[in-house]
């Protein structure tokens, strides 16, 4: 060892960083050592707070919008504005064939859509004869004036699976049929993502959606592909947020209890 060090003291002091060193990082992992329910805390989120919301024995979830509750059509339009001609009566809510579709006042983007609807027990036309397919009884609901989930009478009723009820129509056949028989209350519970477009009206996220039929899940997250078309393939066009459309196809169909969650 080179006298000069010892002659300065060098290594004494060089022992004494060492063991402090030592003794340093003994210590700090020592107090690391953390309890599991410490340990637990650590990937404890406590915000946001979700909003406290109440759901009362009607079902219906005190932040939504209740746009039909058997009273009045108060909610609603016509397709092209001015009065919605469809009955209210009993707590219903009845088509009139071919006064026109219907739409929210009240424009959505994202939504939890509840419908509760049912198809006419009468299932022959005028002279008997059995309506089949796409002429049973027909209706959709349209999100944001668009994209159809498809209503039809289906039970016991043959047609293209992706028109039939719970499609998208057109464009996604249901994972089941969930129908009722004619004249029983159905349910659509819809979670609906909407399509985003940027500043140059270019599509920069599609749109979603997830249906449960009768509590079923008929539809789970599917990528609409664009507006419903009847003829040809769907493409979207830029829009915002646009109203809840319920569509007259000439059948006297029945809905009561609609509201609205904006998500």
């Amino acid at each position: 060892m080179n006298k000069r060090f010892l002659q300065r003291g060098l290594v004494p002091a060089i022992g004494i960083i060492s063991t402090v060193f030592v003794c340093s990082t003994t210590c700090v992992a020592a107090t690391e050592k953390k309890e599991p329910w410490q340990l637990a805390e650590e990937t404890e989120v406590w915000e946001p707070v979700p909003a406290v919301i109440s759901v009362p024995s009607s079902g219906i979830p005190s932040d939504a919008t209740i746009l039909f509750d058997g009273k009045n059509l108060s909610q609603w339009q016509g397709a092209e504005g001015g009065e919605a001609k469809w009955k209210v009566a009993d707590g219903t809510l009845t088509v009139v064939p071919k006064t026109g579709d219907i739409k929210t006042k009240e424009s959505f983007c994202d939504v939890q859509l509840h419908v509760e609807w049912k198809t006419p027990t009468l299932i022959t036309d005028e002279k008997g004869k059995l309506l089949e397919s796409q002429g049973r009884n027909n209706s959709g609901v349209f999100l944001q004036e668009r994209y159809e989930v498809q209503m039809l009478d289906s039970y016991n009723n043959k047609t293209y699976p992706n028109g039939q009820a719970g499609s998208i129509y057109k464009q996604s056949i249901p994972l089941v049929n969930a129908s009722r028989a004619p004249g029983e209350w159905q349910t659509y519970d819809i979670i609906f993502t909407a399509p985003k477009f940027d500043s140059a009206q270019k599509l920069t996220s599609p749109g979603y959606v997830t249906v449960l039929h009768n509590g079923v899940l008929v539809q789970n997250h599917f990528e609409i592909q664009g507006a419903t078309e009847w003829i040809g393939k769907p493409v979207y066009k830029a829009h915002g947020c646009a109203p809840i459309r319920l569509q007259d196809h000439g059948n006297a169909m029945n809905f009561r209890n609609i509201w609205v969650r904006k998500l």
